[in-house]
């Protein structure tokens, strides 16, 4: 029996369990439809492997599944959800995202783990659709009281000119006044600029 024990030491690896496969998989999908992750591999924002480090951190997902006793909750994915995007692509979130995205991953090891597969099969296909798609990103201006400044000064007698322009062809052109007719039928016509005397 030992001599069993030491040559299944020295063979390769076995190949992983189906299970672990479909879960793999899953990650794999759920994480390509994370709009915040979506961005910051589109933008290159961990450099040029980002979209390898796409693939590694699912790995490293569906290790800890395999690996932890026991098994990882959501607030434990939350964390290295967060984690791994300030350390690898220098992105804080404060979105809720990675929340939900983790909720889908133990969600899905919860169902592999029961033999079925098919959130899976949805991601899966949702991600399929996503293939090739640019992400529509919009630039929300905030509230003033979330982007104070981090010196701790006051400066309340500051003008506000560090504000973002607004763009202008978003705005409809304001409407033109009607012109003005006089009581013989003339149509008045009004000077632009300053009044002259």
């Amino acid at each position: 029996m030992s001599a069993a024990a030491s040559s299944s030491s020295d063979a390769p690896a076995a190949p992983p369990a189906p299970a672990s496969v479909l879960f793999a998989r899953g990650v794999i999908a759920r994480l390509a439809l994370w709009p915040a992750l979506r961005i910051a591999v589109e933008q290159g924002w961990g450099g040029p492997e980002s979209a390898e480090k796409r693939t590694w951190i699912a790995s490293v997902i569906v290790d800890s599944f395999e690996e932890e006793d026991p098994k990882p909750d959501v607030p434990y994915v939350e964390m290295q959800l967060l984690q791994i995007m300030e350390d690898e692509f220098e992105t804080a979130l404060e979105d809720g995202s990675a929340e939900a995205v983790a909720k889908d991953v133990v969600r899905m090891f919860d169902e592999v783990q029961r033999g079925m597969g098919d959130l899976v099969k949805h991601f899966e296909e949702q991600a399929d659709k996503m293939k090739g798609k640019k992400i529509q990103v919009e630039e929300v201006a905030g509230d003033n009281e979330e982007w104070e400044d981090e010196s701790g000064e006051d400066d309340e007698d500051e003008d506000d000119d560090d504000d973002a322009p607004m763009l202008v062809d978003s705005q409809p052109p304001p409407p033109k006044p009607e012109p003005e007719v006089d009581e013989d039928g003339f149509t008045m016509v009004k000077g632009k600029g300053k009044s002259h005397r």
